[in-house]
């Protein structure tokens, strides 16, 4: 069969290095890629806004299978643009999408189905927000509704703070978010819980902890993640139960009296207050970089999976994993999550030799004469598996050092809490 992926980053080139040996695969097209897709799949350059030509483009190609791995298209509808079409495309459909797209939908369904999450107000201008805060308690948080590529999100120690940040979002920051979300600072520690669901059958599909800080110590501006590691050290038998009960299924339940089965990855952002779990956000996609921390570990064929989803048959399929610990690191260039420039070139990428616990997934990359440039704010992730985090962060520190690429920079301290405390 031939394959879709949608997305140029270091998930998607994850997932194409996940199913590219899968018997089904006769060939993938990326759209667009980038250069370490470039040595597996077709780059494919088309807007991916413009889904006629997607799907013209699928037709004349003869794919079967679309797997998409941004947010932006599936909340803009792209699996319910391709019904009826006899092309399959794993996500979930436009209003299961919203959980991502709106925050407000996200905290409604909370609400009315008593899912556990921070106490919130929502605002529509300036003057409300600003009034609610003028008697708020802090810190709060703020947020962009609508999406933000991971960063429209505000931990505000003091009033300065918040005023800048609703000023920042209703000044269109963050596109077109109308509304601003404010809710209460929940004290614990922050996970990334995966699930795998055909609308019908849920599975578990691992636990991370991503950075999101540009800085160590997780300090300075949020950004899209600068590494991650998994499995999380919070998560337990107990903890993982309640997760499924108090928020997994009513959410799904939710979306199927919306008229919505949920058919793809989900992943919850939760807040871990005393080995109870609080709903952060919802991403309706495998995150960055937690994709590449995950899948290396995954022993179960990607591609089955998917397809078991697509059919409706996810019940049928036994997800095992390596007993291994696993942790990313990615590599940005300079100046990210602000201004940086691009197509400096990555020039000794070529002496880098893996071994088999060793894997490098492109993201802000593009290929020119057979040259690596840089094509982005997140360029490269380095991920390890092993019996110990220390040891995935000394070797992925020695691949870094042999590539000595002096237009980048990373975090030091990924994995901090499971190495160093």
């Amino acid at each position: 069969m031939n394959i879709g992926i949608i997305g140029s980053g270091g998930r998607e080139h994850a997932i194409c290095k996940s199913i590219k040996n899968s018997q089904e695969v006769k060939k993938i097209y990326c759209f667009p890629g980038n250069a370490g897709t470039s040595e597996i799949a077709e780059n494919i350059q088309i807007d991916l806004s413009n889904f006629d030509k997607i799907k013209k483009f699928s037709i004349d190609n003869k794919i079967s299978l679309i797997i998409v791995g941004p947010e932006k298209p599936l909340v803009d509808g792209i699996v319910n643009f391709f019904e009826g079409s006899g092309i399959d495309v794993f996500g979930p459909d436009k209003i299961s999408s919203q959980l991502e797209g709106s925050k407000i939908f996200t905290k409604k369904i909370c609400e009315e189905y008593m899912i556990p999450t921070a106490n919130f107000g929502i605002f529509e201008n300036f003057e409300k927000a600003k009034s609610f805060l003028d008697r708020s308690k802090f810190p709060l948080v703020v947020k962009a509704d609508g999406l933000a590529s991971g960063k429209g999100v505000y931990i505000c120690e003091k009033e300065e703070d918040a005023y800048n940040a609703i000023k920042e979002i209703f000044n269109g920051k963050f596109g077109d978010a109308k509304n601003v979300l404010i809710e209460e600072f929940l004290k614990g520690e922050e996970m990334s819980f995966f699930i795998v669901t055909d609308g019908k059958t849920i599975k578990q599909f691992e636990t991370a902890q991503d950075h999101k800080r540009v800085l160590e110590g997780d300090k300075g501006a949020n950004t899209g993640g600068m590494g991650a590691y998994s499995p999380s050290r919070l998560i337990n038998k107990e903890l993982e139960e309640k997760i499924l009960k108090k928020i997994i299924k009513p959410t799904i339940s939710a979306l199927k009296k919306l008229g919505s089965s949920y058919k793809g990855f989900l992943y919850a952002g939760l807040m871990i207050v005393k080995n109870e779990p609080y709903l952060i956000e919802y991403n309706v996609r495998m995150g960055d970089p937690e994709c590449q921390t995950i899948l290396p570990k995954l022993k179960t064929n990607l591609l089955d999976i998917i397809l078991a989803c697509c059919s409706q048959k996810l019940e049928s399929i036994k997800i095992d994993w390596y007993k291994k610990k696993s942790l990313c690191v990615v590599l940005c260039s300079k100046g990210y999550p602000e201004k940086y420039v691009n197509e400096i070139l990555i020039d000794n990428i070529e002496q880098i030799i893996l071994d088999e616990n060793e894997f490098i997934y492109h993201a802000g990359t593009i290929r020119k004469k057979n040259k690596i440039y840089s094509n982005g704010g997140r360029v490269i992730s380095f991920v390890c598996l092993s019996s110990s985090f220390k040891t995935c962060r000394d070797k992925i520190f020695n691949l870094l050092n042999i590539l000595n690429w002096s237009d980048g920079f990373y975090r030091k301290d990924i994995g901090h809490k499971v190495i160093d405390e």
